[in-house]
């Protein structure tokens, strides 16, 4: 065959191959209509290369039933959601104030309702790790870890040890952690616990460690559930870093916590269903979706709500929307990264026009090149609407949290950004206690004590560097 043949043979090739594949993100895939345009761009405008990027960042998971639950399974849990929604307003106190919140919890995401939780918070990482290894100490029966990143540094092979310890104690012991996010770690550093029959999976693993075919979908949670008694959740990682032993990111600030009641067996329930994605061998467990009958004496009203790019719809963004749009008084955000989309933006204006009193942390220092001008640009926006924007100068803010009227609030995994509203596995708790609410907010008031005030005078006479920069990361903010 003549070049001019092989030539037009290969372009050929390449535009039949580009029609298929458009065809199937506009008619098969049905994404958002910015989606859909963003790639037909992307594959028309630079075929190849186009098409190798669709492959590792633009190819969407099967939302239908991800998590292979048999017929029964679904079954048994949707006679527990509509249980609970038809019950929900006979409940007084606040659970009936906020019913419309967490029916929709409910029927959205199967977030069950639990109302006899002991609530502990966490806001130092030392804090939290030596109770967590504390708790470890006194496991009994079975230990149920995942970590986005678990580093294989000194904390990460301090709680390895106590790991392998209960493994060789006959406890059972799970770890599942993020091929992603913990990069640096390998199989191999947890041989002696695999050795003493400890577990270790891996999520959405990579081939040869080199190549990730869901290298856009991350498993972002971090869960840890002991004996089916005391679970964790929030923004904590394994890693010094997250000890404040980071000389560049300095204080790390997080929010954590611990948890005994009827929440513990959602947690455990989110834990098996990941886990049994992720390994060969499933594990069955008599708590694996419904909370079991007997009470707790805890009084705090807690709801563990999902969402991933599983999710027919975006659980958790969703019920910060409802959140805000409940306030009366007062919102308080902590947030690693203000990179939120249109509704969002339109939900906190509305808020602040109503007269809410809406004060969003962020970081003062970036751990992402293009994140950091982002959020400021996001955040400079809702400035003329009388917004109050703390940037956090003690560390690093890495806490998750969401304040209402002191009245309820959210802590857990998700950022406020278009990765953990789509495309990432994300958990968050939803709290209805007003105890638990003022403690938040008043660590969000102690911690404003180490933030400068991001006045409109301020932003508006940042520089024309900052400003571009902001240009170019607010075109980036669907994917960053």
């Amino acid at each position: 065959m003549e070049p001019g043949h092989i030539i037009t043979a290969i372009v050929s090739f390449i535009t039949i191959s580009n029609i298929l594949l458009a065809g199937v993100v506009v008619f098969i895939e049905r994404r958002d209509i910015g989606s859909t345009w963003a790639w037909l761009m992307v594959l028309f405008f630079i075929p190849v290369v186009g098409f190798i990027f669709y492959v590792f960042f633009g190819r969407q998971l099967k939302k239908r039933n991800f998590y292979g639950l048999t017929l029964d399974e679904r079954r048994y849990l949707q006679v527990a959601v509509d249980e609970q929604v038809m019950h929900i307003d006979y409940h007084g106190g606040l659970t009936a104030k906020y019913a419309n919140l967490l029916k929709m919890n409910l029927r959205s995401s199967n977030a069950l309702i639990t109302s006899d939780n002991e609530v502990q918070i966490f806001a130092d990482g030392r804090e939290k790790f030596e109770a967590l290894i504390e708790d470890i100490r006194g496991a009994k029966r079975e230990i149920n870890m995942q970590y986005y990143i678990f580093q294989p540094d000194n904390l990460g092979r301090r709680l390895l040890g106590e790991l392998t310890l209960k493994a060789k104690a006959g406890v059972t012991v799970r770890v599942l952690y993020d091929e992603i996010g913990s990069r640096r770690t390998s199989r191999s550093f947890f041989k002696e616990l695999i050795h003493h029959g400890g577990m270790v999976e891996v999520f959405f693993p990579s081939i040869f460690r080199l190549i990730n075919l869901r290298i856009n979908n991350r498993n972002h949670r971090k869960l840890c559930i002991i004996d089916g008694e005391i679970a964790y959740i929030g923004g904590f990682n394994v890693g010094d870093e997250y000890l404040g032993l980071d000389k560049k990111m300095g204080y790390w600030r997080d929010t954590h916590l611990k948890m005994k009641g009827g929440a513990v067996d959602q947690m455990q329930g989110r834990f098996f269903m990941d886990w049994n994605k992720a390994a060969s061998r499933h594990a069955v467990h008599p708590d694996h979706l419904v909370p079991r009958h007997e009470k707790h004496t805890g009084g705090s009203v807690v709801q563990i709500i999902s969402s991933g790019p599983n999710s027919q719809t975006e659980h958790l963004k969703n019920m910060y929307l409802k959140l805000i749009a409940s306030a009366k008084k007062s919102i308080f955000i902590q947030t690693p990264y203000f990179i939120p989309d249109a509704s969002f933006m339109d939900a906190c204006k509305i808020a602040l026009l109503s007269g809410v009193d809406v004060r969003i942390m962020i970081p003062n220092k970036p751990d992402h090149l293009f994140v950091y001008p982002a959020t400021l640009s996001h955040a400079g926006e809702l400035l003329p609407y009388g917004v109050k924007i703390l940037q956090y100068e003690k560390g690093f803010l890495h806490a998750k949290t969401i304040v209402v009227d002191q009245e309820v609030a959210s802590v857990g995994t998700m950022n406020i950004d278009t990765r953990s509203f789509r495309l990432n596995f994300e958990v968050n708790a939803l709290i209805c206690d007003p105890k638990l609410a003022g403690e938040l907010h008043e660590l969000f008031l102690e911690d404003s004590a180490s933030c400068f005030e991001l006045t409109l005078e301020r932003y508006e006479a940042r520089s024309g560097l900052l400003k571009f920069k902001e240009a170019v990361a607010r075109l980036l903010s669907p994917i960053l």
